[in-house]
């Protein structure tokens, strides 16, 4: 009885279709089939995202212009780099997420434009900071601990958290080197500091009033110390001094003014005292991370459709089966070939 079972299932299993069912090909197929109806059936799958709703506030002053940075081995300004690193920023962050543009110099931000979705609006956007310039300045100063600071009361007004990307060279200098106060609360709006600029100084580059370069600022060129206000603590053992006449000294004021590094401890304590985070700018990208993690939670509903995978793994599994036989014949000749002529030149040895 067992042989006659087993003589069935021998019969069965040479039959044409049960060849089939066990080759590599027809299961490929069917693979793929099955992969097919997936893709016509299987719903978007709903996910949670981490966004962002961010006024963005760009240093546009002189200094912003040291070409301190590098791209493809060619120096590239600060200015340069922070603008490629905010445009990567808003093509990485999650549609949903909002970003507002305004540029600061002298002593305040200008609002561009108010808060955009970064999807359905990121050709104007991405635009928008493509076409940022250093002569869109309208005063040469750069007070950047005052321009903070409005720039946090225009974020508060917005409802956003704030990016500002500066180098923090205040020009001219604060006096006494004296944080101003910050008159806000610490900590209601929230966001990130970027720091722009190499740590070593740099000559900052000089421009005539067509915009063309004529070499750097020097020493003379640039206002060393802020002379408003009181004197320093050191004043009395200054050259010259007179507490009515002279109480900041009678000799002019040396230092590196006119050289420029990214001023991190400044920074880092204008953010401590605004209640901010900060980031330094090492390359052109990676700010959505650090700013999602300084940033306001903003939960983002969103769908990941897994459609095209399933299409895309079919597709592949079809040509594949399709081509493995042609390969295969390819590789084999291939190899006859190789075969032939390395015994004929065994021969001929």
């Amino acid at each position: 009885m067992s042989r006659e079972i087993e003589s069935r299932r021998t019969i069965l299993g040479n039959l044409p279709l049960a060849r089939n069912l066990r080759g590599r090909r027809f299961q490929a197929l069917a693979l793929a089939l099955a992969l097919v109806i997936a893709a016509l059936v299987v719903p978007a799958l709903p996910v949670t995202r981490a966004g962002v709703a961010v006024l963005a506030v760009m240093d546009i002053t002189g200094s912003m212009n040291v070409r301190d940075y590098t791209r493809d081995g060619r120096p590239e300004s600060r200015l340069e780099t922070a603008k490629a690193a905010l445009r990567r920023m808003v093509a990485d962050l999650p549609c949903g997420s909002r970003v507002a543009l305004a540029l600061f110099t002298e002593r305040r931000p200008f609002l561009l434009f108010t808060p955009v979705e970064v999807c359905a609006d990121f050709a104007p956007l991405d635009g928008a900071l493509a076409a940022i310039d250093w002569r869109m300045a309208w005063e040469g100063d750069s007070r950047v601990a005052a321009g903070l600071y409005r720039a946090v009361e225009m974020a508060a007004g917005l409802g956003t958290d704030l990016l500002f990307v500066t180098d923090g060279q205040e020009t001219p200098p604060l006096p006494g080197g004296r944080i101003p106060p910050f008159e806000g609360k610490p900590g209601l709006v929230r966001g990130l500091i970027v720091g722009a600029g190499a740590y070593g100084l740099s000559p900052i580059p000089r421009f005539d009033d067509r915009g063309r370069e004529r070499g750097f600022y020097a020493e003379t060129d640039v206002q060393q110390e802020n002379r408003f206000g009181p004197p320093p603590a050191d004043a009395e053992s200054r050259a010259g001094y007179n507490p009515r006449n002279a109480p900041f000294g009678a000799a002019a004021a040396v230092g590196s003014e006119h050289l420029s590094s990214v001023r991190e401890d400044h920074l880092k304590q204008l953010a401590a005292s605004t209640g901010l985070a900060y980031a330094h700018l090492d390359a052109a990208g990676g700010l959505d991370r650090p700013l999602i993690a300084a940033g306001t939670p903003r939960p983002l509903p969103g769908r990941i459709d897994p459609r095209p995978v399933l299409g895309g793994l079919a597709l592949a599994l079809v040509l594949g089966t399709l081509l493995a036989a042609p390969l295969r014949s390819l590789l084999r000749r291939a190899a006859a070939s190789l075969s032939t002529t390395n015994l004929m030149r065994f021969r001929k040895a």
